[in-house]
């Protein structure tokens, strides 16, 4: 069995359009020794425009742009890529792999040429399954930092060689191969075939999901619970109490603890407050600890400050 690690360079990406100048491969045996590396230069029939995230001045590749005239176009090279990519003595890896993947599937359409087929993985996904963070994307550059791995973005046979040695570092700390690592957390590749692309999945990805979509439907009940009893019992409040005058808004997370926001609401209606869904309209803001958006939004529309516990104490003597 062979790894082939690659990793792709474009003159532009567009969301139905991306101009390969460069795809950089480095294939090694199981045990990680290479055996095979090369940058892979193609005219991208197209000017170069690298933008960052945010329209800014973004990637400068290590390349004078007037060198890629020079090279064939990426029909010239498909032939090659298609070996590479769909030998089956080989797992294809990358680093956040379906960017690359997808950068392909453009370019063949682009030139009407056959779809590739073949399955892929991600070191991005290994590292978010070994350290279960599913909702961050962790560059290339942090999970080498984080491994010990020598790390400077340059061409793109140098980012494939340094995915390579990421993968190898993080197999080393498992104490197993790509594949134990596959077998280990349960993980499915991506796959390419007749222009779709499906990404990879795993166990714990799948468990993720799951929890979170049962954690948004608690955090809708609690949410509409909570509501319900305040829209019910505003207008019962007590009128002339000592909170006469003050709104009250709670953090999120205050509000879904049901049955100690329920009773805190109670006791500000007995008093003669009011209560508000919006941070902006109130003019005391009560959280366990300061920060967040709707924290920041109370402050800048006037609001006190006030913490949970204080509320609390405070409460309890009225």
């Amino acid at each position: 069995m062979k790894y082939v690690f690659f990793d792709i360079e474009c003159a532009c990406v567009y969301k139905n359009a991306a101009k390969i100048c460069a795809f950089g491969y480095v294939v090694t045996d199981e045990h990680f020794n290479v055996l095979a590396r090369e940058d892979i230069l193609m005219n991208p029939k197209g000017k170069f425009h690298l933008t960052g995230r945010k329209g800014s001045e973004g990637l400068v590749l290590p390349y004078e742009y007037e060198d890629f005239k020079k090279y064939p176009p990426f029909p010239v090279e498909h032939k090659k890529i298609r070996q590479l990519l769909e030998d089956k003595e080989a797992i294809v890896l990358g680093h956040a792999t379906v960017n690359d993947v997808n950068y392909l599937n453009l370019e063949t359409k682009r030139y009407k040429l056959p779809s590739l087929k073949f399955e892929f993985h991600d070191t991005q996904f290994f590292w978010m399954n070994v350290t279960g963070e599913y909702t961050r994307q962790v560059g290339l550059g942090i999970m080498a930092e984080a491994l010990g791995v020598e790390f400077t973005p340059h061409r793109a046979v140098d980012d494939a060689y340094a995915t390579m040695r990421v993968c190898e570092a993080l197999c080393k700390r498992e104490g197993v191969n790509v594949a134990g690592l596959i077998e280990r957390y349960g993980i499915r590749g991506g796959m390419l075939e007749n222009y779709h692309i499906r990404t990879a999945g795993s166990v714990g990805l799948k468990q993720f999901l799951a929890d979170r979509e049962r954690e948004r439907e608690e955090y809708h009940r609690a949410h509409e619970e909570f509501y319900r009893y305040v829209n019910k019992y505003m207008h019962r409040r007590k009128k002339g109490g000592k909170l006469e005058g003050k709104i009250f808004c709670f953090a999120k997370d205050v509000e879904i603890d049901v049955p100690m926001s329920v009773k805190l609401v109670a006791s500000i209606f007995n008093s003669g407050g009011k209560y508000t869904s919006h941070p902006a309209a109130c003019n005391v803001y009560i959280a366990r600890d300061e920060g967040g958006t709707r924290f920041e939004s109370a402050i800048k529309s006037g609001a006190a400050f006030v913490p949970l516990e204080s509320l609390k104490e405070a409460l309890k003597q009225a």
